[in-house]
């Protein structure tokens, strides 16, 4: 029995799903991408959107500027956006230039269209268990979860990286009473000491700290399962290929169950971002017939 928690059939469920809906409705459900400059890793992932999106009957549009875009002008864009009732989402796609404040650009998003799941209020909604936009990322991890029936509750879950948009979120999603959750959570970082005497602890390894092949076999408890959440670019004799933030091949032996890097989260980050696409979709209309 492999070893391997692939997202393929996850994914394939998911976009399944999404289609099903999306047949039944009026219109496309629409996200809108607000794009400043040009990375290429961005481009990759805004292109990946629209070629899923595409698939799945999901219009990805993106309002894109030059990189010395001021802020203003990003922030008067979203203000149009959020009144475009046309537009069911909104995304700002990161990394933005340091002349423009996150904080203050995803503010200004409405709520009800923040599919990020970054603006105050959807995470205070996290935090409480609430309904609300549970950043993609994280959602993935969820999903992965239930589809392979892994079990949280009472398991000491140890998450190496704290950031807004995965770290700190799953903390909270996994502390929550649920089928996926009632775990008992510890955050490491780059400035824990004793990493290793940790993540050995570990029942369920999550490893998200951006850094390729920082866990080794050596920080991983007998049996744990790892799931890896890192996308690192990796020049090996002049080759680029993407690998995890775990040595996959170095802990394969250890582990009793891993996520593969590719074809693992990262395929359903995008499966569940588009997800909450349609989630917003429904919920704009569920508005409306409360107003009417």
């Amino acid at each position: 029995m492999s070893k391997e928690l692939v997202a393929k059939p996850l994914v394939k469920n998911i976009y399944q799903g999404i289609r099903d809906e999306v047949e039944n409705m009026d219109r496309k459900p629409v996200l809108s991408i607000v794009q400043v400059g040009e990375d290429p890793a961005s481009e990759y992932y805004i292109n990946s959107l629209k070629k899923k999106g595409g698939k799945c009957s999901i219009e990805v549009r993106i309002e894109s500027f030059e990189l010395q875009t001021g802020a203003d002008q990003i922030i008067k864009t979203i203000h149009k956006l959020n009144k475009d009732t046309s537009v069911d989402a909104i995304m700002i796609q990161k990394p933005l230039p340091a002349h423009i404040d996150d904080f203050e650009v995803t503010l200004q998003i409405d709520p009800e269209k923040d599919v990020d799941g970054l603006h105050p209020l959807n995470v205070g909604r996290l935090v409480l268990g609430r309904d609300g936009f549970v950043p993609a990322t994280p959602a993935a991890v969820l999903e992965l979860i239930k589809f392979y029936e892994i079990r949280t509750e009472g398991k000491h879950v140890v998450i190496v990286g704290r950031s807004d948009i995965v770290g700190k979120p799953l903390v909270n999603l996994f502390l929550h009473k649920n089928e996926t959750g009632n775990a008992t959570v510890t955050v490491c970082h780059s400035r824990t000491n004793d990493l290793a005497g940790i993540t050995k602890q570990a029942d369920i390894l999550v490893a998200a700290i951006g850094k390729a092949f920082f866990i080794k076999k050596e920080q991983v408890k007998s049996g744990a399962i790892i799931i890896d959440v890192g996308i690192n670019e990796y020049k090996e004799n002049e080759k680029v290929r993407y690998v995890g933030d775990v040595d996959f091949e170095d802990c394969y032996d250890t582990v009793s169950k891993i996520t593969p890097v590719p074809g693992g989260i990262g395929s359903i980050t995008t499966a569940m971002l588009l997800n909450n696409v349609l989630i917003a979709n429904k919920t704009e209309k569920k508005n409306k017939k409360v107003l009417t």
